[in-house]
């Protein structure tokens, strides 16, 4: 996808992991999907941006990144890597900070998941991270529209299938 910005040339194959994400079907704007490729055509992440409004911009990045994926490498006070997909698919150049993290209890699928609240330098940026049980980091990055416990009811596995070619 051309909202990502591939270091590589290589194409991955598609992840070896289920994505957790919101169904295409239940989502009503535009759906687009990228693939991290590792040098060796591994893949090191998926990432999906939802679109509203009929194309008019970005309203959700959520990245699926495996434990080892170089995206999950972040340095204090930098903000994830989705943060930065989001602003770049916004046409944001601003330099982003993250300011501080809380961590907030939430119920997914009868699963406790404790939930890391980024905050960031930009308040209209909303970001949360969780790990799952396969170590896969999950990060969700909206503009503009805070996350709700609502919408971790509506996050679902994807087969890996779906993402690859």
């Amino acid at each position: 996808m051309s909202f990502l910005r591939r270091r590589s040339a290589a194409s991955p194959a598609g992840p070896d992991f289920d994505v957790l994400a919101m169904d295409p079907g239940d989502w009503p704007g535009v759906l687009g999907a990228g693939l991290l490729p590792a040098a060796d055509g591994s893949c090191q992440g998926v990432v999906l941006r939802y679109d509203l409004f009929g194309g008019r911009g970005p309203a959700m990045v959520i990245g699926n990144l495996p434990e080892g994926s170089p995206a999950r490498d972040v340095a204090e006070g930098e903000v994830p890597f989705e943060v930065h997909q989001l602003l770049a698919a916004l046409g944001n150049d601003e330099e982003i900070r993250a300011t501080g993290t809380e961590e907030i209890p939430v119920m997914h699928d009868g699963n406790l998941l404790i939930v890391r609240r980024i905050s960031c330098t930009e308040g209209r940026i909303s970001c949360v991270q969780f790990d799952r049980s396969d170590g896969v980091l999950v990060t969700i990055a909206s503009w503009d529209r805070p996350i709700s416990e609502e919408l971790y009811q509506l996050l679902k596995p994807l087969p890996a299938e779906m993402f690859q070619r």
